[in-house]
């Protein structure tokens, strides 16, 4: 690897001085200036009201922020027994990297547990620090997931990709596999440690289905914890998807290749413990552009249409032209066809060897669409109905995954030709 360690020197010294703690609390940030004052002093609460007579490090892995947040976060106070570390972290830039020199802290220090917490979170409460970080210390888990109430349209990579594809490959009901604010034991942080991924998408937007994803395929004791409500500078993905989309879904589907022979035995799924008292709020609505989502689709068709006839198989192309023709208010994408096509672009995206970047971005139409028939679907429900919609979903993804296992083998023996 190009960057042996994401700590640079003055951060390394520091750690040296520390020499030890039992919680270190990382959050990755860049221009968050708006939010990530109010986690850093959130979270040194949490340490100070829950778990006084721990020796605590608050790090906040910086990615060269050009607004005011590292001078944000200088200013918060927290209690003397409670370290904090605001650093510029060494390597690719991305969320994943912020991560690695947050691993690279708690390992050296000896930490019992490391949580991370996104740094755009307005709904943190004190009790996000408790219900992370008990299931690692009192009940000897090793993975700790969030477990949110979210509104209807906010997640809309987990909802109609993310949560899908790790339920039915991996056989586990992890709710939110891409949530951001995670626990970890000291045994999977040195596992995390000993990877060699930092030059790849998981130093970006990939971390998060990298990090679950590696820690159900280890054996890792895995449980989710409820975090009440997330609210987070959500954004209409019809207008700005940005590079998130992109990377986690190249992670998705290279973890997906890699792991064929883990995850083509097993059938159905089984639940994933949920701890911890409910906590927060009703979760904040806001606006999709309909017809945008729409629009893009239509475009995307009259674009990449051709290239979607060989990616897609017949039947599955031949109900998607006649989506093509409906009218936004009218627009739908049923689910069985959204199973079906998703699984194609997976099998595509396997023997496609060259350039995956850019078949993720000529099929991103394809998950505008899916999105528009879920809004124009769930826009009369409550965000429990949408959420029913959401698991009847995945139920369909877990019975299709036979229409799966056959396009892998068919498309291996082409290869194989």
């Amino acid at each position: 690897m190009k960057f042996s360690t994401a700590l640079r020197q003055y951060s390394r010294r520091r750690i040296e001085k520390i020499k030890n703690a039992d919680i270190v609390i990382g959050i990755p940030c860049y221009n968050n200036d708006s939010t990530v004052s109010h986690v850093v002093k959130t979270v040194g609460k949490g340490l100070s009201t829950y778990f006084p007579d721990s020796k605590s490090l608050i790090m906040v892995g910086d990615g060269g922020s050009t607004d005011d947040s590292r001078e944000e976060t200088l200013a918060v106070h927290v209690e003397p027994w409670i370290e904090k570390l605001i650093t510029i972290y060494r390597g690719i830039p991305g969320k994943g990297t912020a991560l690695r020199a947050i691993f690279e802290a708690s390992e050296y220090l000896g930490a019992r547990v490391c949580v991370v917490c996104d740094s755009d979170i307005r709904s943190i409460t004190p009790e996000w620090i408790k219900n992370l970080i008990t299931p690692v210390y009192d009940e000897e888990y090793q993975f700790v997931v969030p477990y949110y109430e979210r509104y209807k349209y906010d997640g809309t990579i987990t909802n109609n990709i993310v949560y899908n594809l790790t339920r039915t490959l991996y056989g586990l009901r992890v709710r939110q596999p891409i949530g951001g604010d995670f626990a970890f034991s000291a045994k999977l942080i040195k596992f995390y440690n000993d990877q060699d991924v930092w030059e790849t998408d998981v130093a970006k937007f990939g971390i998060d289905i990298w990090l679950t994803t590696t820690a159900i395929i280890q054996g890792f004791r895995i449980c989710q914890t409820r975090l009440g409500t997330k609210i987070h500078d959500v954004k209409d993905p019809s207008e700005s998807l940005g590079p998130m989309f992109q990377q986690v879904v190249t992670t998705l589907f290279v973890l997906m290749e890699q792991n064929y022979d883990y995850w083509k035995d097993i059938k159905g799924s089984v639940p994933v413990p949920i701890l911890g008292e409910v906590t927060g709020t009703k979760p904040e609505a806001f606006d999709i552009n309909l017809d945008n989502l729409v629009e893009y689709f239509k475009t995307g068709l009259n674009h990449f249409g051709a290239l979607w006839e060989n990616i897609i198989e017949k039947d599955n192309f031949k109900e998607l032209k006649k989506i093509g023709s409906l009218n936004t208010d009218n627009f739908t994408f049923p689910t069985e066809l959204w199973c079906r096509i998703l699984y194609d672009i997976a099998v595509t995206f396997r023997n496609w060897k060259r350039n995956r970047v850019k078949l993720v971005n000529m099929v991103t139409p394809l998950y505008f669409a899916r999105i528009a028939g879920f809004v124009n679907r769930t826009k009369d429900m409550t965000n429990e109905e949408a959420e029913q919609v959401v698991e009847k979903q995945t139920e369909m993804f877990e019975d299709s995954k036979d229409y799966l296992l056959q396009r892998w083998s068919e498309k291996g023996k082409e290869e194989q030709a």
